[in-house]
């Protein structure tokens, strides 16, 4: 059974979408990957991916994180909403056009959509590619 909410400290970051936390106290801590739910950011060697990176680095590094598990993926990470600096960090993500709305698996984040869209109007971000590739379709290729 997942935990309702676990408050860990941000201690790497993978991508613009995944982060190492350390949970527990001191000489007891767990390591534990974490993918954030409702968002898909370029993978590494991908345009954009180090911007994006960054960006979630920027929001998350040596902070505490509250995160909510929702799942354990195929790779054995927890998938889970989480909020940094009291942001919710997906949100934080596809506002600032460093990830797309990952809606194939959180169809009940619709607001990411919302901000998805006002990203790509406005251009920022990787919206600023005229022809930005998403990372589903990148690892495809």
């Amino acid at each position: 059974m997942l935990a309702t909410l676990l408050v860990c400290l941000v201690i790497g970051i993978s991508d613009g979408d995944s982060l190492t936390v350390q949970c527990g106290p001191t000489g007891h801590a767990q390591l534990r990957q974490v993918r954030i739910h409702g968002i898909d950011a370029p993978e590494r060697f991908q345009s954009f991916s180090e911007a994006s990176r960054d960006s979630l680095a920027a929001l998350c590094l040596h902070a505490h994180a509250r995160i909510r598990p929702l799942e354990i993926d195929g790779y054995g990470r927890l998938v889970a909403r989480l909020e940094c600096r009291e942001e919710d960090v997906a949100a934080h993500q596809v506002r600032n056009g460093m990830a797309w709305a990952y809606l194939r698996y959180a169809r009940s984040r619709s607001d990411l959509a919302v901000l998805e869209a006002h990203a790509r109007r406005a251009r920022v971000g990787l919206w600023a590619d005229p022809h930005p590739v998403a990372p589903w379709d990148w690892r495809h290729r």
